[in-house]
This record gives structure tokens, sequence and C-alpha cells, in this order.
């Protein structure tokens, strides 16, 4: 026994000696430093293969406070988030290979309802893709969507899948996200708190934009209200929770998205829903109610809405008046512009669509000299389709969308039903905030998309996991439960 330890503790000096000496090499001789990244690779590695929940952890952690590789080097032909996307990348080798190797996974994850549609969604991208326009750039599109549902849904999932790790993932991504939010309000204060323009670029470079920084924001706080208020909690733990709350309000009102801040109304709308126990039969019968007013009564609502010439401001009842210009507010007619090029795609392909990713390669020549603005672009920089529905609809066809869509609907059912079910208070109050989080992007993606982003899919995919995750208990804890009963 001696011996054996002896001789491993020999091995261990050889081999740092060894690597030390190598890596001067290269360092003098060579003008190299990537070896120096060689010891923290091997930790990650073996922290993935045999404690994974780690790097999950790591991922959450930099999602806020990732940069795209375009703003540390120009020398590469490619873009990505670092570190974050390398770590789901290398997560997701490890994730399949342990599959191979161990030829199980916990079945209630793979094969519940939610994760059924999502298959089902990835083989219309992938037909889509091998049918594509631009092959290379669909595939790259459809890997990205697998590794970010591998890691940030199916191993999330299990990380949830005993009702633990929940709060820690979120405060995981808030505790950083507070760094950029402290960031980007400072850069706002040189220009002014109340100017409105700075917002479009004060969060770079941890968010290309306003719009994404705002719906991120707006996930996380039916989360942190639900922190604030949570009794089970000690004193000092629900003041640090308020302070956090305060800070993503600031940063949401000074996002100036607006996209954002209506999707936050939607989400206390359904809240609301949920609380007064409304019946499903009354929502559908509103809904098409108001769905038939809106097309009996299209043109009328237009010439209204084309009435209102008030552009996005600093101030916030005007800015808020502005969301119905489409007349003359900029970014209002550029999303017009975005939208109708992806019809006129969808008409052209119908059911294949162009494939996705292809959008913003694609739709120079479907706009139309009326509807361009002045921030119209025929370059592929200068965003995609502005809409979670209409991009799909117009890269993977009618399915891509309906596809889409049978994700939400079936995670909004479940968390509905699971909601409803739950006997366990903290579980039960967990699953309503992770579906609130959910629809204020459900409801922003209508304006924006944002999922092909690590900054997005952190919460939307996570989120959905809980709510699996805590489907399954609460079905499990109901069967023992009748299994029970004499």
């Amino acid at each position: 026994m001696l011996k054996s330890k002896q001789i491993k503790l020999s091995l261990f000096y050889f081999i740092s000696i060894g690597f030390i000496l190598l890596n001067l090499w290269f360092v003098v001789k060579k003008d190299m430093l990537y070896l120096n990244a060689l010891p923290l690779v091997a930790a990650l590695v073996l922290a993935a293969v045999y404690s994974f929940d780690k790097i999950i952890y790591l991922i959450v952690f930099f999602s806020p406070l990732s940069l795209p590789l375009s703003e540390l080097s120009s020398g590469f032909g490619f873009d990505m988030y670092l570190p974050t996307e390398p770590l789901i990348f290398g997560l997701l080798i490890v994730f399949f290979l342990k599959i191979l190797q161990e030829r199980k996974f916990d079945k209630r994850i793979l094969l519940h309802p939610i994760s059924l549609v999502i298959y089902l969604n990835l083989f219309w991208l992938l037909i889509t893709s091998i049918t594509s326009t631009m092959p290379l750039v669909s595939f790259k599109f459809l890997l990205m969507r697998i590794w970010f549902l591998a890691v940030l849904y199916f191993l999330t999932a299990k990380l949830f899948s005993q009702g633990k790790n929940m709060e820690k993932y979120v405060w995981l991504y808030v505790i950083p996200f507070m760094m950029v939010i402290f960031y980007a309000t400072f850069r706002h204060l040189g220009y002014g708190l109340w100017d409105k323009q700075a917002s479009h670029f004060v969060v770079m470079p941890f968010f290309n934009d306003h719009t994404s920084y705002g719906a991120s924001l707006a996930f996380y706080l039916p989360f942190l209200l639900m922190f604030v208020f949570d009794k089970s909690q000690s004193k000092r733990w629900r003041t640090f929770a308020t302070f956090a709350f305060f800070v993503v309000l600031m940063g949401f009102v000074l996002s100036y998205s607006r996209a954002a801040w209506l999707s936050l109304l939607a989400a206390i709308g359904v809240w609301g829903i949920l609380l007064l126990k409304i019946r499903f039969k009354t929502i559908f019968i509103t809904v098409v109610t108001v769905g038939t007013l809106f097309f009996a009564f299209q043109q009328q609502i237009l010439m209204k809405l084309e009435q209102n010439s008030q552009e996005s401001s600093a101030h916030l009842g005007t800015h808020i008046s502005s969301m119905s210009n489409i007349s003359t507010d900029a970014s209002n007619l550029e999303r017009i512009n975005r939208w109708s090029c992806a019809v006129r795609m969808f008409q052209d392909k119908p059911v294949l669509g162009f494939g996705p990713g292809t959008y913003m390669f694609q739709y120079a020549p479907y706009q139309l000299t009326k509807e361009r603005t002045i921030i119209s672009t025929n370059a592929a920089d200068g965003g995609n389709a502005h809409s979670e529905y209409l991009g799909p609809l117009s890269e993977s066809g009618v399915l891509g969308l309906l596809t889409f869509l049978l994700i939400i609907g079936v995670v909004t059912y479940t968390a509905i039903n699971t909601y409803t079910r739950t006997t366990d208070p903290r579980l039960k109050k967990i699953v309503l905030v992770a579906l609130l989080g959910l629809i204020t992007y459900y409801v922003h993606g209508f304006l924006n998309n944002f999922l092909d982003t690590d900054k997005l899919s952190v919460p939307f995919w996570g989120f959905t996991a809980m709510i699996v995750a805590i489907d399954i208990i609460s079905r499990e804890k109901t069967s023992t439960q009748e299994n029970s009963l004499p």
C-alpha cells in the first residue's frame, strides 16, 4: 500500500514538473501561452465527468457576463459567447459519451410530454436543415439548439429532479447580472438617466442591445418578488432579496424596452387569472371574441394606430404611448418591415422554409421600398426577424411555427396543471413564478427573438426544466398518496 502511494506521488511530481518545463519552452521559444489553459481545461473535463452540476452552475453564472468572441478578437471567421458556449458544447460532448457508456438517462424526463414536443420541433428543424438554402448555416443553428437543450433543459431538469437547486439556479444568474446592471447604470449616468438613446448601447458588450437586456430582466422579476415575500427565509436573506429586486427593477425601467414592459404586464395578467381561478373556457371565449373583433375591425384599428405619431422618448408616458405608433416611429416601422419580409418568405416557401437561421441572410430581396426605414439594411448584421414566431415561419415553414407553438402550449398547460395539483408550498410558488417568467418571454417573442443566445436560453430552458421537474415530483407524490389509501 505504501509503495503504491509513493509511486502515485512520484508520478504526480513527474507530470507536474514535466508540464512546467514544457510550458516554459512554449512560452520562451514559441511565444505561445495557450498551454497555460491546459490545467483549467483538465479540471473542467473532470468536473463535467464526475460532477456535471458544477459546470451548469458555471454556465449560469457567466451567462450575464459572457462576451462575444468578436469583441475579444476579430481574427476568427465565426462568433460565439465566451466562456459559456465552449462550456455548453464541452458538457454536451461529455453528456453524449456518458449516455453511450451507461446507456441510461432519467426516462421520466426523456419521455415527459414537454420533451416529446421538443423532439418533434428538433426533428422538423433537422428536415428543414437538410432542405435549407444555406445548409451550413442551418446545421450550425440546429447544433446550437441541441447543445442548449441538452445542457440547459435535459441536464438541468436532472439537476432539479429532487426538487432542489432551483433557487440556486436563479441566484447564480441574478448576482452577476446585478454587476451588469450597475455597470450599465453607471454608464447611463454619464449621459443622463433619462436619455433613452443611451439605453441602446450602455449595456454593451455584455448585451448587444437594450431589448435583450430588458427581456432578461423581465424573466427574473417574478422570482425575486417571490423571494422578497418568502417567510421561510431569514430576515437578512429577505433584505438582500429586496435589494436585488429593486436593483433589477431599476435596470428594467432604465432598459427603455417597451416590449419588456408589455411582457411584464401580460405576466401580471396571467397571475391575476390564476389567482382568481378563472376557468379555461371563459379565457378561451374571451380570446376568440377579442380576436374576432380585431379581424372584423382591423382597418379601423390600423387607421387609428397610424394617427399616432408619438415617437419613442425618454419620458416614460410618451415612450409607452409610442408602442402603438406605426406611422413614424422608426423602431416600430422596422419591425413591421422585418415581419412583412418574413411573411413574404413564408409565402414563397410555406412548407420547408428557407432553412433554420437563414432569415438574416435571405430577407433583403423581400423588402419593399415603401416599407424600408432609416435603419433598414441589406446586410446580415441588422438583426433577425424580430419575432420568435415569424422567424421560424419563414425559416422552417408552417410546421416550424406550429411545433414551436406546441412547445409553448404544452409548457403552459403543464405548468398550470402542476400549480393546481402541487401541495408543497415551496414548489407551488416556484412553478408559478417560473411560468410567469416564461410568459414574459412568450409575449416578448412577438416583438424580438433571442433564443439563439446563452443569456436568454439559460432562463428560458432552465425555467422550463423547473416546471418539468416539479410536474414529475407532484405526479409521483399524488400517485404514492393514492396507492397508500385503503
